[in-house]
């Protein structure tokens, strides 16, 4: 399984009772959620971590306040960490309010660059 189906399916259920228009995308071995045409938040199996981690895209200001957190990770796939995306680990997101607030920052932001 190149992603995780149950967290892809709480994040879609999130994103719905938003009432935010959005698609989803496999793409780079995960699956990624579109908001705008942009990519907002997904999932991606990271063999360094050995888990699933929940991709999301708050921009700089948050990105700076939010890496400090021990579930945070720098988003990085090349060797460089990706401007204003976060990786979260399972103990992250295991709580429905925890995913939520998460999806809510990705969201935000994309609102903030419509």
């Amino acid at each position: 399984m190149p992603y995780d189906i149950q967290l892809g399916e709480r994040i879609n259920e999130i994103i719905k009772s938003k009432k935010v228009p959005f698609y989803s995308k496999k793409m780079m071995g995960g699956l990624i959620f579109m908001v705008n045409e942009k990519m907002t938040c997904g999932i991606h199996i990271d063999k360094k971590y050995g888990d699933s981690l929940l991709m999301v895209k708050i921009g700089m200001p948050a990105y700076e306040e939010e890496i400090k957190k021990d579930v945070c990770l720098p988003m990085d796939f090349t060797g460089r960490p990706m401007k204003g995306y976060i990786f979260i680990t399972p103990s992250g997101f295991d709580l429905e309010s925890d995913l939520e607030y998460w999806i809510d920052k990705a969201l935000d932001f994309n609102k903030m660059t419509e």
